[in-house]
C-alpha cells in the first residue's frame, strides 16, 4: 500500500499564493486615484468591448485585474447582489463596504478550499456626498481587505507605480490633474524608459459625486484627449515594449486570458 503524498498546510498555502499572484502580475496595473469631484479608475485596455473597470450600482464601482474570466464572474455576481439587496431593502442599504464583505468571504472560500485560488486582485469603491465619506476596498486573491485612502494601484508593477503615484497624489485633485496623474503613472517604467500611451489605448472612467443617482461614467478617447491635453497620441516605443503590452503578455480578450 502506498503513502499518500503529504504536504503541510503552510507549504500548500504558500504555493496557492505564488501561483495566484504570478498570474496577477501578468495583467497590466489598475490605478484608482480620489479627486476633488470623485474617484477616478485608470487603466491600459487597448479593448473596447472586455472591460476592466465596471459600474456595479448607484455610486459604486468595481476594477480588477487578473483572469478576465474570473473577475467577470465576480462583477456579474456583485451586480446581482447589490440589485437583490437594494430590491429587498433600500438602495441607500447597498454600500461598497457589505460588497466588499461579500467578495472577500468568496475569495477567502475559493483559496482554502479549492485546488486553484482565483488569480484575480479587485478595487470596490463607493463615492460618498463628500471626499471624506469616499471609500476604496481592494481585495487580494486570498480573500484579505484593504481599506485605501486617496488612492490604489493593483496588476503587474503594482509596488512600484504604488509608490510614484504616493510621491505625487495629493487631496484635492481635479479631474484633468487626477486623470493626468494616473495616465503618467501608468507609462512608468522601472528602468525609467517611460512610455507616453495614447487616449486609445487607455480605460478611464469615474465616480463623479455631483450626477444625482448614478455615479459612474465613462471617458471616450476625445474626452480623454482633451482633458489630458493632447491630441490623440502614437503609441510609443521602449524598451521592447509596444501599446504597452510587456514581453510574453497577450493583449486583453487573447488566449491568454489575463487583463
Amino acid at each position: 500500500m502506498t503513502m499518500p503524498f503529504y504536504v503541510s498546510p503552510e507549504q500548500l498555502m504558500k504555493d496557492r499564493a505564488d501561483y495566484a499572484r504570478k498570474g496577477i502580475a501578468r495583467g497590466r496595473s489598475v490605478v484608482v486615484v480620489a479627486y476633488d469631484d470623485g474617484i477616478a479608475f485608470a487603466t491600459e485596455n487597448p479593448s473596447r468591448a472586455l472591460h476592466k473597470v465596471s459600474e456595479i450600482y448607484d455610486r459604486i464601482a468595481f476594477a480588477a485585474v487578473g483572469k478576465y474570466n474570473e473577475f467577470e464572474n465576480l462583477r456579474v455576481a456583485g451586480v446581482r447582489y447589490a440589485d437583490l439587496r437594494g430590491y429587498s431593502y433600500d438602495r441607500a442599504d447597498v454600500s461598497a463596504r457589505a460588497l466588499a464583505n461579500a467578495y472577500a468571504q468568496t475569495l477567502g472560500t475559493v483559496f482554502t478550499t479549492e485546488s486553484k485560488p482565483l488569480e484575480v486582485e479587485l478595487v470596490v469603491a463607493e463615492v460618498g456626498r463628500t471626499a471624506d465619506d469616499d471609500q476604496i476596498y481592494r481585495l487580494s486573491y486570498d480573500g484579505s481587505v484593504a481599506d485605501a485612502s486617496g488612492h490604489v494601484v493593483m496588476g503587474g508593477q503594482a509596488e512600484h507605480l504604488s509608490e510614484r503615484l504616493g510621491e505625487q497624489w495629493r487631496p484635492g485633485l481635479t479631474l484633468a490633474d487626477a486623470v493626468g496623474l494616473a495616465v503618467a503613472v501608468l507609462g512608468t517604467q522601472p528602468d525609467g524608459a517611460d512610455t507616453v500611451l495614447a487616449p486609445r489605448q487607455l480605460e478611464v472612467a469615474v465616480l463623479d459625486r455631483t450626477r444625482p443617482r448614478r455615479a459612474f461614467r465613462r471617458l471616450a478617447s476625445p474626452q480623454l484627449a482633451e482633458l489630458l491635453g493632447r491630441d490623440d497620441v502614437e503609441p510609443s516605443v521602449a524598451n521592447g515594449t509596444i501599446d504597452g503590452t510587456q514581453d510574453g503578455e497577450a493583449p486583453v480578450g487573447e488566449p491568454a486570458g489575463q487583463g
